[in-house]
């Protein structure tokens, strides 16, 4: 793989990469990414990527970061009751151990796959 330079990064009619593209924080006004409009309370909506941006990096492949057109971008879509619902359950079960079937009153880690008291259960019983 070849290694970018910042001016690589610079292809604002897209002939390079197949999208215009433009180095890091160097974006032109009207787009933006995907935070950039969760920021503006807005999202892509179905559009396609209007553009990318390029930052190189020495050791690996460039960072990139999509942009899309804020004028063609949607309002975000409102929390329904039953969105709520789900996303409640769903972090009940996160915290639930499934050992002990206990709250935890945290996320459970995937490494451990249970409750820390539970996880550790041998080693308090041998203490």
């Amino acid at each position: 793989m070849t290694r970018l330079t910042l001016a690589d990064c610079y292809d604002p009619t897209g002939e390079r990469f197949g999208l215009p593209t433009y180095p890091w924080k160097l974006a032109p006004d009207g787009l933006a990414t995907r935070r950039q409009l969760r920021a503006l309370g807005l999202r892509p909506g179905g559009q396609d990527i209007a553009a990318q941006l390029l930052r190189p990096r020495r050791r690996r492949g460039p960072l990139t970061a999509y942009l899309y057109r804020v004028d063609l971008a949607l309002p975000v879509r409102p929390m329904t009751p039953g969105r709520w619902a789900a996303l409640a359950a769903a972090n009940t079960a996160r915290r639930t151990c499934p050992q002990c079937h206990r709250d935890a009153g945290y996320v459970i880690p995937t490494a451990l796959g249970t409750c820390v008291s539970c996880a550790n259960y041998e080693e308090q019983r041998a203490a």
